[in-house]
């Protein structure tokens, strides 16, 4: 089975791209939905992030309250990176989990969308990392239309993560979604069709 990490930021249509990779076959996995698991309670990280954040961050049935935690961690540099020490790696161990269970499955492709793939270290869990790509003032229409956000909270989203340059550098096939969604899809396709090619490259 060959892994794929998908990377990009936010609003660069990285789920756009992942439904295309499903329909062309690809098993998926959302890593951001994985993230949602290690919140709950009974899961390690759960206790983790309650003894680091206090019991404020606990809403009712004893689940943690993201807004609150968010509210706590954004804008703020030392507490994000305590909060991410705890949630990256539970978040990792559950990706390689589903990696696992798609391989035991037979699945010749799984990719897992994985908006913070670079910024948490995960290239090594895949075989190729793929790069989703929009230019800022692109994300930024799509964030103010998609969310509702003002041109300054979209490019504030936007300059806090890693640019495109850096990303596109690290990765090993880039597609890039300043075009129309049927342009994004054939542009997925063509990269479908290299992957075959390297998969059949190498037995």
């Amino acid at each position: 089975m060959r892994s794929i990490g998908l990377a990009g930021g936010i609003a660069s249509g990285k789920s756009t791209v992942t439904a295309a990779l499903a329909d062309l076959g690809a098993t998926v996995v959302d890593a951001d939905k994985l993230g949602h698991r290690v919140y709950e309670p009974g899961a390690a990280a759960h206790a983790q992030v309650v003894a680091a954040f206090g019991e404020e961050i606990v809403g009712p049935g004893g689940t943690i309250d993201r807004a609150a935690l968010g509210a706590r961690v954004f804008g703020a540099p030392t507490e994000m990176t305590k909060l991410t020490d705890i949630v990256w790696p539970a978040i990792a161990e559950l990706v390689d989990e589903e990696l696992d269970l798609a391989r035991a499955a037979g699945a010749s492709v799984a990719a897992v969308e994985a908006a913070v793939l670079f910024e948490a270290g995960w290239e090594s869990h895949f075989d190729e990392v793929w790069v989703i790509s929009a230019p800022p003032d692109v994300a930024r229409q799509r964030l103010m239309d998609r969310n509702g956000f003002s041109a300054e909270e979209a490019g504030k989203r936007i300059a806090s993560q890693l640019g495109n340059a850096e990303r596109e550098a690290r990765g090993d096939v880039v597609i890039r979604t300043d075009c129309s969604l049927d342009q994004v899809r054939g542009r997925v396709e063509a990269a479908w069709s290299a992957l075959q090619d390297r998969i059949a490259a190498t037995g």
